[in-house]
């Protein structure tokens, strides 16, 4: 019989970021399947600018104009170096990139927000509307507040006031792995069960790619985390940490609208891939709270 897999006395660790939670519409699944994973495509809060994940596909009746839809989370880093103000600021700029550039150049596409009880709202003519070059106009659609942005396949419409909160991010749990079939494997169980926790999304789905803080290079940002990489272990002999029979790391990071939400979803990921043959461990990545003030301990989640 193999043995179950070992769940570490760790934690991973976690901070906290601002967040807006968005419904992007369409006619068409193909044309809401496109907007949404090419504006969640490229995880860059390590390089200063913003994140983004699919948390739910919707329904035409879950959608406020009853189209095609998906609910949407994008996310920014709050800099400790500086006021709150201006890590909202840059927000504000870096989510105006990925709504002009990935969501209004889709034919028909529309978005709404999606975000109860918001700390405070984000106005998007300046960033957003502007784009109409002064000619768009703001009027009342679906009881909400919409700016109409005059397109060459019209329209582009977006809600006014998009709102944003405080959450958790950047945690995460490692899987550490035996063989490429039970990365495979590993990987779908935990993303399916995740995604069953409302308010949670996973940027990477899927890293192969865990970093640390130190790096010999830092024009290039985060580097590889060298005492995890398998490949690495003849060459750093006793300083490597990966365990024996282990030669494969994904890494799967969460990000939520609150503490509990993910929890939630770290649990239910980690229950996912603990009777999957091939998987030894389950660990996670910290960084003696370098990185964040959150601490989540897996074998509290577990236990």
């Amino acid at each position: 019989m193999t043995a179950k897999p070992v769940v570490e006395d760790t934690y991973a660790e976690a901070f906290a970021g601002i967040f807006c939670r968005i419904i992007v519409t369409a006619d068409d699944k193909r044309t809401v399947r496109s907007a949404a994973e090419d504006a969640t495509a490229t995880p860059s809060v390590v390089i200063g600018r913003v994140e983004g994940g699919i948390e739910k596909w919707l329904s035409r009746e879950e959608t406020p104009d009853h189209r095609e839809g998906a609910l949407l989370q994008f996310w920014g880093a709050i800099n400790p170096q500086t006021s709150f103000e201006a890590s909202l600021k840059k927000f504000e700029t870096e989510l105006s990139y990925r709504i002009r550039q990935d969501i209004l150049v889709k034919p028909f596409t529309a978005v709404f927000d999606a975000l109860p009880n918001a700390e405070g709202k984000l106005d998007m003519m300046e960033r957003v509307g502007h784009c109409g070059d002064g000619y768009e106009w703001t009027e009342k659609r679906y009881d909400r507040e919409i700016i109409v942005v005059p397109l060459m396949i019209p329209d582009f419409i977006i809600e006014r006031q998009l709102g944003y909160a405080r959450g958790v991010m950047g945690a995460n749990f490692w899987v550490m792995c035996k063989n490429k079939e039970a990365v495979k494997k590993a990987d779908r169980k935990a993303l399916e069960a995740i995604h069953t926790v409302a308010g949670v999304i996973t940027p990477f789905d899927v890293c192969s790619a865990g970093s640390k803080p130190e790096t010999r290079f830092p024009a290039i940002g985060p580097t590889t985390n060298h005492p995890y990489c398998p490949s690495l272990k003849p060459r750093l002999r006793g300083a490597s940490l990966v365990p024996e029979g282990v030669r494969y790391i994904p890494e799967i990071v969460i990000n939520g609208v609150s503490m509990d939400a993910v929890k939630q979803a770290m649990r239910a990921g980690i229950r996912a891939v603990l009777n999957v043959d091939g998987v030894v461990r389950v660990s996670a990545g910290n960084y003696g709270g370098k990185l964040g003030d959150y601490k989540i301990y897996l074998r509290e989640l577990i236990s």
